[in-house]
């Protein structure tokens, strides 16, 4: 059943929300306490702005990941979350409690917000153990001794570092350093968990290993967890919720499926994705999509323009990574790109043929990721089942789909609908 509170309700001018809502299958906590609500949110900072009048609301137990590149507003939005930031504009809310207004009306204490926070840094007491630095929220929070060592120990054993408990942060390696951080937030039982970029210290197989272990966390605590990263594995790994940032407004809010399979805008399908979708910028001319390029090189026509893009106007058109094909084979006109069509099995539809030249592979799962040159410098991306052995430079032929995935208008947003 599709949850009424997992919407966004606001997002960039241009692109449009899921209509369908991404699920949850986190604990979560009765009455809605740890919902998370943000509403027409805003931070500026001097004449700059950072965010911009975002909106979303996630639900109890969701793991929400604030995606984008950096200077996106996406670590702005987690520090008004944390209380580290007052908005210059609108509303946050943790279930039914209004916590901050840009008004200043309302702006609840970072200490008493019920919310934990993971700094990229993990900001460990350097002179304390491991067992005082998870023990020193509980001291704050005044409670009693004996209650403050079962939860210790509690939070060790869940972490799987009780053994570290009388070392101290410089005797201990990064990974476990940020184990100990995440200790000490969850010590307290907040509703909130907030992490800022809490993986980008480590190395890459340490990454794989914790984000496992964040996972784990989360679900074990049943609380909602808001988490910053501009790395789109992450997030298609880790989420229920995503919120792709640009320019301090939400590019488009689903579930990782969602923003995988239906992208919204150009640049969702640019940032999303293993390797990330195919653009071409296409201009059109006699009511077809012809990709932008030099004059002296052949143009690829890309297919027949969408319903209400008329002539003349600049559109980008969507290649999935799966969708096109590679051939090696000698072209008749080494020199010169070309392009040509062949009909496809049933004479049905045609599908286009482009010279281009191989750039580089790698290595993705049990597949390969070829780089490929396009005439007039645009590089793509073909994923195939085996590596080839060409080298740097040697010509090869990429077979089109006789329609692109998607088309995205002037304004980036997609015109109809993405193909799956």
């Amino acid at each position: 059943m599709k949850d009424p509170h997992a919407t966004a309700v606001r997002a960039r001018p241009g692109a449009v929300h899921d209509s369908t809502t991404p699920t949850t299958t986190a604990t979560s906590r009765p009455n809605g306490s740890g919902s998370v609500t943000v509403t027409g949110l805003r931070k500026d900072f001097g004449g700059s702005v950072a965010v911009d009048g975002i909106s979303f609301t996630v639900p109890a137990g969701a793991f929400l990941v604030l995606l984008g590149p950096s200077g996106c507003g996406k670590t702005t939005t987690l520090r008004m979350l944390a209380g580290l930031e007052q908005p210059t504009g609108g509303q946050i809310s943790f279930g039914d409690r209004v916590i901050a207004r840009g008004d200043g009306t309302v702006n609840v204490p970072a200490a008493q917000r019920e919310a934990g926070l993971v700094f990229q840094s993990y900001a460990l007491w350097p002179h304390k153990t491991v067992r005082d630095n998870v023990e020193w929220p509980l001291k704050v929070a005044k409670w009693a001794a004996g209650r403050r060592r079962e939860r210790v120990a509690e939070v060790l054993d869940l972490l799987a570092i009780s053994e570290l408990a009388e070392r101290y942060p410089g005797e201990i390696s990064g990974g476990q350093q940020q184990r100990v951080a995440i200790a000490r937030m969850i010590a307290p039982e907040p509703k909130i968990l907030l992490f800022d970029e809490p993986l980008s210290n480590l190395d890459a197989k340490l990454r794989v290993d914790t984000r496992g272990e964040l996972m784990r966390i989360h679900r074990a605590t049943g609380a909602t967890s808001v988490y910053v990263t501009h790395d789109q594995v992450e997030a298609m790994t880790m989420a229920t919720h995503v919120a792709l940032m640009k320019d301090g407004r939400i590019e488009q809010f689903g579930s990782p499926r969602q923003l995988l399979e239906n992208p919204r805008t150009a640049f969702t399908s640019t940032f999303i994705g293993t390797p990330p979708a195919n653009v071409l910028p296409c201009t059109v001319i006699g009511g077809r999509m012809m990709a932008d390029g030099p004059a002296t090189a052949a143009r690829l026509d890309c297919g027949p323009a969408p319903a209400g893009v008329a002539e003349g106007e600049n559109v980008q058109v969507m290649f999935r990574a799966t969708s096109i094909t590679l051939q090696h084979t000698q072209p008749t006109q080494p020199t010169q790109p070309t392009q040509r069509t062949v009909p496809t099995s049933g004479q049905t539809s045609h599908r286009t043929i482009l010279d281009a030249l191989f750039a580089d592979q790698a290595p993705l799962a049990d597949r390969w990721v070829v780089g490929v040159d396009m005439p007039g410098g645009n590089r793509l991306s073909v994923i195939l089942p085996s590596p080839v052995g060409l080298g740097p430079g040697e010509p090869v032929q990429l077979i089109f789909p006789d329609e692109p995935d998607a088309v995205f208008g002037p304004d980036g947003v997609v015109v109809g609908g993405a193909r799956r």
